[in-house]
């Protein structure tokens, strides 16, 4: 074999060998772009899972206990990480684990300590009962710890003041659920929650306020449907 036929073989052969070279690079270059995009997106995943479970949560509303505030299937935002480093406040809307005697098969709310019904014209719920239900309610913070309380015609007599309750839908005339002229007093680190449709809302009236260890987090922003998407 001549010297310029050798010289072509061991050319062909480097030529073969590099592209066998160029095809593994682009392989593995494949495979890593694969296994960076699937951390991508587990790490993505992990983030949101826990914004939600401690950051930000989404809730729909799933009554008309907060009309006109907040409508049927209108959506907010609750942020969790409030309570951690502050307290509730009176005016808040607020997301919260309600006592077991707020949902009876027969529709008749519990008040406690010791179970019984309440009943329109009297006073109002004093104390819940002591178990915490794992469904999720949201209303608005009426009174807070030690305020002094009575309800007329649904407006809320805090301390000898009726609250500035412009946000409201008021009473119908001689609606149930709307008169407890008799005065309670809100148990120390408890907080009195009512529905904004102040006719048509079970609420602490009826089951009693609601410990600060049950509030999930305040309602800031409504984020569906669009054409409701702003700041509470």
């Amino acid at each position: 074999m001549s010297a310029s036929s050798r010289t072509r073989s061991r050319r062909r052969a480097a030529g073969a060998s590099g592209g066998t070279q160029t095809g593994k690079k682009r392989g593995k270059s494949a495979t890593s772009s694969i296994v960076e995009l699937i951390v991508i997106i587990a790490v993505a995943l992990g983030l949101a899972l826990g914004i939600q479970a401690f950051v930000v949560k989404p809730y729909r509303i799933p009554s008309g206990s907060m009309e006109p505030t907040l409508s049927v299937g209108q959506r907010v935002l609750v942020n969790r990480l409030g309570m951690d480093f502050g307290k509730p406040h009176v005016g808040e809307i607020a997301v919260f684990h309600p006592p077991v005697g707020a949902q009876e098969s027969n529709g008749e709310p519990k008040c406690g300590p010791t179970p019984h019904v309440v009943v329109d014209g009297t006073g109002a719920c004093a104390a819940p009962l002591p178990a915490e239900s794992n469904v999720n309610f949201i209303k608005r913070i009426v009174a807070g710890p030690g305020d002094v309380i009575s309800i007329v015609e649904g407006h809320v007599i805090r301390n000898g003041v009726r609250e500035k309750d412009s946000y409201a839908r008021p009473c119908a005339e001689r609606e149930s659920k709307c008169n407890f002229p008799t005065p309670i007093r809100v148990p120390a680190g408890h907080w009195f929650m009512m529905g904004d449709n102040r006719g048509d809302s079970d609420d602490s009236r009826f089951w009693g306020p609601v410990p600060t260890g049950w509030i999930i987090g305040g309602a800031f922003a409504t984020y569906w449907p669009p054409d409701r998407i702003g700041f509470l």
